[in-house]
């Protein structure tokens, strides 16, 4: 019924595209007999706000991956750069969220390690909405800073990394065996918001797959039993993705295929001295306004990158 649902509201968005475009037409034909300027200018207006609403329609139609519905887990980790890059991560998780914002996206925030000095270390949130992980992965990725640091007494100009990890929220009668005995299960006292409650007790969880290695502390619930059960989902739905990647990974090795994007390459650089620009690395799109994809207009990006991915794809 959910998918039914889905594919309704696709449905229902095209034809209301289609009968606006005839009622278009029938107004610029009846504006062009009668030499009608306004009316001319209103088709216009409506004709731009239709190729807007057009491209985002042929976004979702490149979106038929396994996991493109899934809910998504975020992750927004500071690199190298010291203060300067988790001063950049705390950027980006805004950037992020004021993105979740504009798209509609449920957003909450489960895990976040602030900076010594500044910023943070890491954040992690859980990401709920129509084609949640389809979108946000494709920022998965290394993102490149360079300003003139705010933390620099010389105003020297610097060159900051933070990454972006994105994995789907796996459901729960998803297949995934994990043995007890893989795990190693710590508690310790949440340093997040939360009130009196966190500094008090040993609330905050984090768990530990040892033979992967893969690591999820969670401290934004009250108790230590709804921080353990968060860290389970958010566990499972990671050693899913991992073994995703080893599989994808074995077939690009038979074929001979080289990924476009390696692990540690930036794939969008914000510019903000000497001049004002961001580029996408993967699809060549560019952007002077600094500030506003600062502030959450990131969607010709993700169009762009899910366009190049769909062309590969064919390639």
């Amino acid at each position: 019924m959910s998918e039914i649902a889905r594919l309704s509201d696709d449905v229902n968005s095209y034809e209301r595209l289609a009968q606006r475009t005839s009622d278009a037409l029938v107004l610029l034909e009846l504006a062009e007999g009668e030499s009608d300027e306004e009316s001319l200018a209103e088709v216009a207006s409506d004709v731009e706000a239709m190729e807007s609403e057009i491209a985002s329609l042929e976004v979702i139609a490149l979106l038929g991956d396994e996991f493109d519905d899934y809910p998504a887990i975020f992750e927004v980790h500071a690199g190298e750069g010291g203060t300067d890059s988790q001063d950049w991560a705390e950027m980006l998780l805004r950037m992020y969220q004021r993105w979740f914002d504009r798209r509609g996206f449920k957003h909450k925030l489960v895990e976040l390690t602030e900076g010594e000095e500044a910023g943070i270390k890491s954040a992690t949130f859980t990401v709920e909405g129509r084609h949640a992980y389809g979108l946000t992965s494709t920022e998965r990725g290394v993102h490149r800073l360079v300003r003139i640091s705010p933390f620099d007494s010389a105003k020297r100009r610097h060159t900051s990394f933070a990454s972006v990890d994105v994995t789907p929220e796996i459901e729960e009668d998803f297949d995934v065996e994990i043995n007890p005995d893989d795990l190693r299960i710590d508690t310790y006292r949440s340093s997040g918001a939360g009130g009196q409650h966190v500094n008090v007790t040993d609330s905050a969880v984090r768990i530990t797959h040892i033979p992967t290695n893969t690591v999820v502390a969670v401290q934004n619930e009250r108790s230590q039993m709804q921080n353990r059960a968060v860290a389970m989902r958010i566990l499972k739905s990671r050693l899913v993705a991992l073994e995703r990647l080893k599989r994808e990974a074995e077939v690009n090795a038979i074929r001979g295929e080289k990924r476009d994007i390696g692990f540690g390459s930036q794939i969008r650089s914000y510019v903000m001295h000497p001049y004002q620009m961001v580029k996408d690395h993967r699809t060549s799109v560019e952007m002077g306004n600094v500030q506003a994809v600062l502030d959450g207009d990131l969607d010709r990006f993700v169009q762009a990158e899910l366009r190049r991915k769909a062309g590969a794809a064919e390639d």
